[in-house]
């Protein structure tokens, strides 16, 4: 089945188009346009003519936009869920609460929409602004650029799609080659809930192509992306004077001390790890256990990691799906196995059928190989002994990701050291570094990227301060 893109204000069929499969079955879902660097100048030429109709927009309207969305997808919420599982290979149980949290993020917008602050500057607070009066309000930056990822293909694009109409900005979104279905449903939901059509431009096709013809487009105010280290790297270098934000990529390390009740919270690191077959920013890929609990703690958490059922996404009691592709399951296959040549222990064993990468973990890893030093987006975690605060907080931060990182210790002390010296956007006590409310400033330092999500944050993210002075002498 061929589908459709949409410019200049409507639905438009593409030349060559490129197969999009089913990560689980590998069958063919459906083909998307490849487009041209010509077709996204065109598209976002048109948006550019057409930006004030969002910028002159009032925010009540804008809110109603959000507000009819957001109904939409409440009606609508097993139609995504499924088309998610179906694309990136989600399970079922994990779709449908991307596509609550998806809603959320549409509520926190439409609240920032009502409310988002705009100030009186006290100017007579210094001696040179007596009888100065003056505000500041937001504008918009007009065309915003919006990049996303096939991990969460609704809700990290809510998470840019959403503020910008808030802000009143045009939109031009690529969503990830994996997933465009849920792309092209969101983009059918927001000219359904009154987005006018002459302020959208959908497009998919190549990163090469497309995405980087969106980055360096000079009509393109704002660059908002999620995704790899290399590419979000690319971006910062193309893009020029634009405003970027980049939601790049980690390898979260969590920290377990004796202290704390860390047999309550297994559940919650098995699942930190292995939901989405560990393609998650936020994944837990390094756990750090203190050395006189560390045998009896991977012993328990193996028991758990034996019982998670791998299959068929769409089976309602399926725990773990696929990875995206056989190349990167093949890829991930690699460095377990080069981590056991180089003296780890994986466990169960290492085991792979085309996408499926079976759940294991692996014990005593050199810090130097790849399953420690890069991202692995798979379904394994690295799970090494430590024996005093220094020597942890080391080798957390021994890493070129920043993202988040959790802490579990009844020590209040130590949590505030730790939040302290541990170089990360978020520090997570108590609980995984994998957790995230939509409403938070979610983001990373060093390679984890730059700028900070969650509706409040991305509003200062997507628009811009205008300052008007009175001389009242």
């Amino acid at each position: 089945m061929e589908e459709k893109i949409f410019f200049f204000g409507k639905w438009q069929e593409g030349k060559d188009y490129f197969e999009v499969k089913n990560p689980y079955t590998q069958k063919v879902l459906w083909k998307f346009p490849s487009l041209s660097c010509e077709d996204v100048e065109r598209a976002i030429s048109f948006l550019e003519k057409n930006k004030k109709i969002m910028k002159e927009m009032p925010k009540f309207k804008r809110a109603e936009i959000l507000e009819n969305f957001k109904k939409i997808l409440e009606n609508k919420k097993e139609e995504f869920a499924r088309t998610i599982s179906l694309e990136c290979g989600k399970t079922i149980k994990e779709a449908r609460l991307e596509v609550e949290r998806g809603i959320e993020t549409i509520t926190y917008s439409y609240i920032e929409t009502k409310n988002y602050k705009e100030e009186v500057i006290p100017f007579d607070s210094s001696k040179y602004g007596e009888k100065r009066i003056g505000f500041y309000i937001r504008e918009p930056l007009g065309v915003v650029g919006i990049i996303t990822p096939f991990n969460f293909p609704l809700n990290l694009a809510l998470h840019k799609i959403a503020p910008s109409i808030g802000c009143g900005n045009s939109i031009v979104f690529k969503p990830a080659s994996y997933t465009p279905k849920v792309g092209k449903m969101i983009v059918e939901a927001l000219l359904e809930a009154g987005y006018p059509e002459e302020c959208i431009a959908f497009l998919t096709g190549s990163g090469k192509k497309v995405g980087e013809s969106i980055v360096k487009n000079e009509y393109v105010k704002a660059i908002s992306f999620t995704g790899s280290l290399e590419v979000g790297e690319r971006i910062s270098q193309i893009s020029k004077m634009k405003r970027i934000t980049l939601e790049l990529g980690s390898n979260s390390a969590c920290v377990v001390f004796k202290d704390s009740d860390w047999e309550k919270y297994l559940d919650r690191m098995v699942k930190g790890a292995y939901a989405l077959a560990g393609q998650v920013c936020i994944s837990i890929q390094r756990i750090y256990v203190e050395k006189d609990i560390y045998e009896e703690f991977c012993e328990k958490y193996l028991e758990k990691v034996k019982n998670i059922k791998v299959g068929d996404p769409l089976e309602e009691e399926t725990d773990m799906g696929p990875m995206i592709d056989e190349e990167n399951a093949i890829r991930a296959e690699s460095w377990l196995k080069e981590a056991e040549e180089n003296g780890a222990e994986v466990l169960p064993e290492i085991k792979r059928e085309r996408t499926i990468l079976y759940p294991c973990i692996v014990k005593n890893a050199d810090e130097d190989l790849k399953i420690c030093k890069k991202e692995a987006f798979a379904p394994f975690v690295v799970i090494n002994p430590f024996e005093n605060e220094e020597e942890v907080i080391f080798k957390v931060n021994n890493s070129i990701y920043g993202l988040q990182c959790g802490i579990f210790t009844k020590d209040i002390k130590r949590a505030f050291k730790f939040f302290k010296e541990i170089e990360v956007g978020g520090v997570i006590i108590n609980d995984i570094p994998t957790y995230r409310v939509d409403l938070m400033p979610y983001g990373g330092v060093k390679g984890s990227g730059i700028g900070r999500e969650g509706p409040h944050f991305a509003f200062d993210e997507l628009s811009e301060i205008k300052l008007i002075v009175f001389n009242l002498d």
